[in-house]
């Protein structure tokens, strides 16, 4: 049975807490899994998760602060220590290159896997597999970052009301969805549109033009909201978000699932990002996250090409 959740390794900015780890996020998409921003603590916290080295498909990074990439290191030898056979693929801002290879090689160990290396230098797609499209898009933070987005391909669902009314069950049901038509019945007369799902991950950011591109019309937006609104300069000067800004890029964005990350030690109350997101105009599904916690992908709406 496929899997679609969001296991959250770690909430913290700059620094960890006593609750809360540096960054670290897990997408479990079908039979893939990728990881994003693996800060400091990522391996024991993948080990609290039950996720194994053997789970990861794919590491993304969005850019070379430590909180959301010292963690690299740990996992890179991991992989190497477990042997794991299938290609893992890497990518990070291509201007980082120099940290990625640094925390590859921080110390020495048994190089058993060569990760594949895509490194990130312009917005667009980076990769493509038979269940989603993985894009990038430049955010605005003092070092150079990215965000991801990851897109479903369209498809169809057989309804089965249709189906029945034109006598087509069984083996013959796999035929016309191979075939387009079946004894002068056309594919688009039993089935409807289906819209893929997406999924993006917006981290240390002002509000720009990219984080509107990712978070268009998400099923799910991980998203950084550092600061609360009252700091909303402080935020600006540093290159983050508040937890209103994050909630009315999702609210405008048609946002379906939010999930709120990436909290400054200042704040002692995680219910006032809470609070304060509602008060921003988004109605979707809200999430504070915190350590360890899972979050399953929504299901599909029953009629899944509508636009939020």
């Amino acid at each position: 049975m496929s899997v679609r959740e969001l296991v959250v390794l770690g909430t913290a900015s700059q620094v960890p807490t006593r609750h809360r780890n540096h960054n670290g996020y897990l997408l479990r998409w079908d039979a893939e899994c990728i990881l994003f921003d693996p800060g400091e603590g990522t391996q024991r916290q993948l080990l609290r998760a039950g996720v194994a080295a053997y789970d990861l498909n794919r590491i993304c990074v969005t850019h070379f602060h430590g909180d959301h990439s010292l963690g690299l290191a740990g996992v890179i030898q991991r992989i190497n220590l477990d042997r794991v056979p299938h290609e893992i693929t890497a990518h990070y801002p291509e201007s980082g290159q120099r940290f990625y290879d640094r925390l590859r090689h921080a110390t020495a160990y048994h190089e058993t896997v060569a990760l594949t290396e895509a490194p990130v230098a312009a917005d667009g797609t980076i990769a493509v597999t038979p269940s989603y499209r993985l894009e990038a898009r430049r955010l605005s933070h003092p070092v150079e970052s990215y965000g991801y987005r990851l897109v479903e391909p369209d498809g169809r669902r057989m309804v089965p009301e249709r189906l029945a009314a034109h006598g087509i069950e069984g083996p013959d049901v796999g035929r016309i969805q191979r075939e387009g038509t079946l004894g002068g019945v056309r594919l688009d007369e039993v089935s409807e549109a289906r819209r893929g799902q997406r999924f993006a991950f917006v981290m240390d950011t002002r509000l720009c033009a990219g984080v509107y591109a990712l978070a268009d019309g998400c099923d799910m937006l991980v998203i950084e909201s550092t600061f609360l609104d009252e700091d909303e300069q402080l935020a600006a000067d540093h290159g983050h978000l508040t937890a209103g800004q994050a909630a009315r890029v999702a609210r405008d964005a048609g946002v379906r699932q939010l999930v709120l990350t990436h909290f400054s030690q200042r704040y002692s109350d995680p219910d006032a990002f809470a609070r304060q997101a509602r008060a921003a105009g988004f109605t979707g599904e809200l999430t504070v996250a915190h350590d360890l916690l899972r979050v399953p992908v929504a299901k599909r709406r029953q009629n899944p090409l509508t636009i939020l």
